[in-house]
């Protein structure tokens, strides 16, 4: 038998009757104002009154208690990011600026959320406050630093890509004799001086030939089938490629030996100042070593990234001495197993500590109710943090002076430095060096001119572009912004692909007396490299962690953006 009780709808259909009824009367209420007396909300009302700037209600707002044709009220059961946008507002409506556009939600709250948003000034970039999965700003919205000169940038970058108004033909389809003097000019490291403009780069014969000097690197291990640059990640490049020494244990120790002796050779360079420096690739880390005298260093120093903890405490057990940079810790930035306490005692005091923090435990008399952490589970604790930065920048290792022989020599003897199994097994690491050492090969980079027709406001125009690949080093960078300076008026674009464990190379070393500038030049002056790209790489880094991602070079002034 049913009940009858009022307002009450048996169905489950329909809301009851003074629900709608009252739902009504708003709507009526709402169709008799026009849309410049509805009263402002009280958030709005608060905002007018301090003089901050308002956009208008989307149209939408207008079906949530106004008048009109609005959408139908929202489900209050459904999720916040499914919720759907607000209705296209109207024409006579003006537009809004980039902090001022409408949020993803339309609810009773978006005049808040528009005071909220409204608080930053103007000018600053909402990509300041986000950061990316990589910890790092969106490049896009990063403001580009200006200067005459760019600064110097010690990761290695894969590809370059500039782009210019004016053609590069001037770097294509070189003569027999123009090869071979920039052949003779890189080996006899004759550094070429071109004026700040050339009327017509084709045919100026000392730029072409400065080109072909810039391009040569020198490589060890070189195998024609084979791409030995970048190491890390490159296992899926290498399957299935031809590697004899897989499975051959005698021509792998073939080839590590005469790998010791290619880096032996490199390092004698270097510490000689005859070599500015190089890098060590391998398929888990790579290593730069650069002479006394760069990246504001007094001494020799060589940074390892990235490093993982088994490979710093092999390190210390060793007797190197190395600092973490990027490692905070309680103040103290510097592991190194020459300190006055040796690894051994500081453990010893470690646990003696442990002991005395459950000492208060027996004084209570509960010593047995509660379970004491083993001595392993407190070393591991201890060690939680130096593995969690394993394979991160943070784990960016420095080596100074006399421990860098000391690297050599773990590098050489270190088993996990070749890969045991996959499509790099055997494999001795890359040496990647701007001057010639003994057991090297010498490369030139792959340059590429195109060609294309953009579209423009008065039709179609010419854009040129000249494509670089291979692994381009510093100096190479350097020596081809100023051939570009040159050759193409001093205006053109470049857009800069980064081998990205190598932009951590970019730290300045910490507790260094930089050096003299003209002690730098006279004590380097004999390493290969032009006096500019020589006087660049000598200042100390200033890009940190981030690398050069794009350039743009107008009227001889540069600007980049990292």
């Amino acid at each position: 038998m049913a009940f009858t009780v009022p307002g009450y709808s048996p169905s489950f259909k329909k809301p009851p009757e003074t629900l709608r009824l009252r739902r009504k009367r708003v709507r009526s209420l709402g169709a008799d104002l026009s849309a410049g007396e509805r009263p402002e909300p009280e958030p709005r009302r608060a905002a007018l009154a301090a003089g901050l700037p308002l956009r208008p209600f989307p149209v939408a707002a207008a079906g949530r208690g106004g008048g009109g044709p609005g959408p139908a009220g929202r489900n209050p059961f459904a999720r916040l990011d499914n919720r759907p946008r607000a209705a296209a507002e109207p024409h006579d409506v003006p537009p809004r600026g980039p902090q001022q556009a409408p949020g993803p939600f339309s609810d009773s709250n978006q005049e808040n959320d528009l005071l909220r948003e409204e608080k930053f000034p103007e000018g600053i970039a909402v990509a300041e406050f986000i950061q990316t999965s990589h910890g790092s700003f969106s490049e896009s919205d990063i403001p580009p630093s200006e200067s005459t000169e760019l600064p110097a940038d010690w990761s290695i970058k894969t590809r370059l890509l500039f782009t210019s108004s004016q053609p590069f033909t001037w770097a294509d389809h070189f003569k027999a004799q123009e090869e071979a003097e920039g052949v003779l000019q890189h080996c006899r490291a004759a550094g070429v001086t071109l004026p700040p403009s050339i009327q017509d780069p084709k045919l100026s014969t000392e730029l072409r030939c400065a080109f072909q000097q810039s391009l040569i690197y020198w490589l060890h291990p070189a195998f024609s089938w084979l791409s030995l640059f970048p190491r890390i990640g490159a296992d899926r490049k290498m399957s299935g490629k031809i590697s004899p020494w897989s499975n051959d244990e005698t021509l792998q120790h073939i080839l590590m030996s005469d790998w010791s002796v290619s880096f032996t050779s490199l390092y004698n360079l270097l510490k000689a100042k005859l070599c500015p420096y190089f890098y060590v690739c391998t398929y888990q880390f790579t290593v730069l070593f650069r002479a006394a005298g760069l990246a504001g260093s007094g001494v020799t120093t060589a940074l390892m990234s990235p490093t993982t903890r088994g490979v710093r405490e092999a390190m210390r057990n060793e007797g190197i001495e190395f600092s973490l940079p990027l490692r905070k810790e309680s103040g103290r930035e510097t592991e190194a197993s020459g300190t006055s306490l040796g690894h051994e005692e500081e453990q010893a005091i470690s646990d003696a500590d442990e002991e005395e923090s459950f000492s208060w435990l027996e004084e209570m008399g509960v010593q047995d109710k509660i379970k004491k952490p083993d001595i392993l589970s407190i070393k591991l604790r201890k060690e939680k943090h130096e593995v969690q930065m394993d394979h991160r920048p943070e784990s960016v290792v420095l080596v100074k002076g006399a421990n860098t022989f000391m690297l050599l020599n773990f590098l050489i003897n270190c088993k996990s430095l070749i890969a045991a199994s996959g499509p790099q097994a055997g494999l001795p690491p890359t040496l990647l060096s701007p001057i010639a050492f003994r057991g090297a090969t010498m490369h030139m980079l792959k340059a590429r001119s195109v060609s294309v027709k953009t579209q423009a406001v008065s039709g179609y125009r010419d854009q040129f572009s000249l494509e670089i690949t291979g692994p381009v080093m510093p100096h190479a960078l350097h020596a081809m912004t100023m051939l570009l300076r040159s050759s193409q008026s001093g205006s053109f674009s470049a857009g800069l692909c980064t081998h990205e464990p190598t932009a951590v190379f970019n730290i300045c070393p910490p507790g260094d007396r930089a050096p003299e500038k003209g002690t730098v030049c006279e004590e380097l002056a004999r390493c290969g490299l032009h006096p500019k790209t020589l006087d660049q790489l000598s200042q100390a880094p200033t890009l940190g962690r981030s690398a050069l991602r794009s350039v743009e070079m107008s009227e001889y002034s540069c600007s980049w953006k990292s």
